[in-house]
């Protein structure tokens, strides 16, 4: 919840002014609900696509304060991000909620980008990989490994999340290998062919060394996002 409709706007201009560097790369913005009729009018035209922050549940109804994925479809959004950490923390959204978030958005022609990761207690004691395969697994049960055919999933270690601290190249290659493989498990195509992106702290400094991890395809920009030179730097890393 950062910016302003101005700081949206300018942030947007500056993006786009710098990003023929960044051609060979999909470059995806996520605004605030409500800035997204004003993103969506200035990237009109432009390579630039644009996604949303989270969706409901439910199609439609008696849910004030909701939006749907129709509503969002509406404005061009084609990505939404569900089961961010922050939002299974702070809203106390679980396995359950965030893979029915993950099956409406692609009903409504979103592509859901699915957050996983683990807290730093749950890393401590060494329960990394089964709290990221319990995540992960609650979706594949509910919405069926094809729909993986149309997703990205995201590793977001919710202790390197705003802290400053990433999880070095390795620790996340080895979680991003953890859930190639668990995808991989359903369907050996879908697995090579499915987008896993990082999403803990990632900066310009950073960048290179991470996505050059063999199951590292992108990252998830979280604080880094909000400076245009900054969030270029990282897309021309991915580059």
């Amino acid at each position: 919840m950062n910016g302003s409709r101005e700081s949206v706007a300018r942030l947007l201009n500056d993006l786009l002014q710098g990003i023929e560097m960044t051609a060979s790369t999909e470059v995806l913005v996520c605004p605030p609900y409500v800035y997204l009729a004003d993103a969506a009018r200035l990237l009109k035209g432009s390579t630039v696509i644009l996604g949303a922050q989270d969706v409901c549940a439910e199609d439609n109804g008696a849910y004030t304060g909701e939006i749907s994925g129709a509503m969002l479809r509406d404005f061009d959004c084609h990505y939404v991000v569900v089961g961010h950490s922050e939002r299974r923390s702070l809203y106390a959204e679980d396995d359950r909620l965030v893979a029915r978030k993950f099956m409406a958005a692609q009903k409504a022609g979103l592509i859901p980008i699915l957050c996983v990761g683990e807290t730093l207690w749950e890393r401590e004691r060494g329960t990394t990989h089964a709290v990221i395969t319990r995540q992960l697994q609650a979706v594949l049960d509910a919405a069926g490994i094809a729909a993986f055919d149309r997703a990205v999933v995201a590793y977001e270690p919710v202790w390197a999340i705003g802290t400053g601290e990433t999880a070095t190249p390795e620790q996340a290659q080895e979680v991003h290998a953890l859930m190639r493989g668990c995808i991989r498990a359903g369907d050996a195509r879908i697995a090579e062919a499915i987008r896993l992106i990082y999403g803990g702290s990632v900066k310009a400094a950073n960048a290179a060394e991470l996505f050059r991890m063999p199951d590292i395809n992108g990252g998830l920009v979280g604080g880094a996002s909000l400076d245009a030179r900054e969030f270029l730097a990282i897309c021309k890393a991915a580059a």
